[in-house]
């Protein structure tokens, strides 16, 4: 919380985002290596959603949700890259107070939907390898609409609830944004009023819209462990585990960088560079990470990449 000597200078109506350092030079190196990965991301996922909604084969609920989660990656990475890329660029670091709210809402918007997203991708493998023979019909396309749909929703919610309680603060000064850009921590610690109520309500909902899901993912892959234990043959264990690898080692990316950066403590200069660097992580490698991930480890979308690459060849 800011002093009370800020209380009386006049109301902040824009931000300086810091960035990822305080340098007062252009850092072009920065910018091409976060060009790149914006590009990577941007590319990589649209491959994933048009190769799901051209390839007849792919049209199954995993890749249905697999679709769904290249979309918000992509999004995501929109929401934060655009604004870092011009600040490492033409170090122009101001933004709106609006501009910052909005930044705020629709990064805890889709970082709340993918939460839920990877609890719902948790449930599918569940039902695949747990209950092969009802699979098709427990995960038939009204379930799969209407899980997408919750998962929005609950997004929606979050980020309304977190933009209005940010809303009703006063930020009287300083304006400095300790961040690459607009999240909820680094805009209470600005406000001259009285946060509690709002950091109250940012830990309810970061345990309701964070530690549920992972809870929940959390004890399905146990379940899913334990049933591909029982498959007699390793080869069998092997070919079922493979099934839901790539989602694992995406969860584990997704969260393990996204608590680290939400609790740990920047007390110390240090931590806070750690601290954007772990942001770094889950807000724009993973979503660089995922259609690689699901794309290297999957023979499913590698044999359509072939196919259709093949089909390109073919027609010339």
């Amino acid at each position: 919380m800011v002093q009370d000597e800020w209380k009386n200078q006049s109301i902040v109506t824009k931000f300086i985002i810091v960035g990822l350092s305080e340098g007062r030079d252009p850092n072009y190196i920065l910018f091409v290596v976060f060009l790149v990965i914006y590009l990577i991301t941007v590319l990589g996922n649209l491959i994933i959603i048009t190769l799901i909604t051209i390839d007849t084969r792919l049209h199954s609920p995993m890749y249905f949700f697999m679709a769904n989660l290249a979309f918000i990656d992509v999004v995501l990475s929109s929401v934060t890259l655009p604004k870092l890329l011009d600040i490492l660029c033409t170090l122009r670091k101001s933004i709106s107070f609006a501009g910052c709210i909005t930044q705020l809402y629709f990064f805890q918007y889709f970082v709340v939907v993918e939460c839920y997203l990877l609890a719902v991708m948790a449930y599918d493998r569940f039902v695949a390898i747990c209950y092969p023979l009802n699979y098709t019909i427990t995960m038939n396309s009204e379930v799969r609409i209407r899980l997408v749909v919750v998962c929005w929703a609950c997004g929606f919610v979050n980020s309304l609830v977190q933009v209005v309680s940010v809303s009703e603060l006063e930020f009287c000064g300083p304006n400095i944004v300790d961040h690459f850009f607009c999240d909820v921590t680094p805009l209470f610690k600005l406000s001259c009023s009285d946060t509690r109520l709002a950091e109250a309500i940012f830990l309810m909902v970061v345990v309701a819209v964070g530690m549920f899901p992972l809870t929940f993912i959390v004890a399905t892959y146990v379940r899913i462990i334990l049933a591909i234990l029982k498959v007699p043959s390793a080869k069998g264990r092997q070919k079922t585990f493979s099934t839901c690898a790539s989602h694992f080692i995406v969860v584990a990316l997704y969260y393990g960088s996204g608590i680290i950066s939400y609790t740990w403590p920047s007390s110390t200069l240090t931590m806070k560079k750690d601290v954007k660097l772990v942001a770094v992580l889950y807000s724009i490698f993973t979503p660089m990470l995922n259609p690689i991930i699901y794309s290297l480890r999957n023979k499913e979308v590698k044999a359509a990449i072939r196919r259709h690459l093949n089909q390109k060849v073919n027609s010339k």
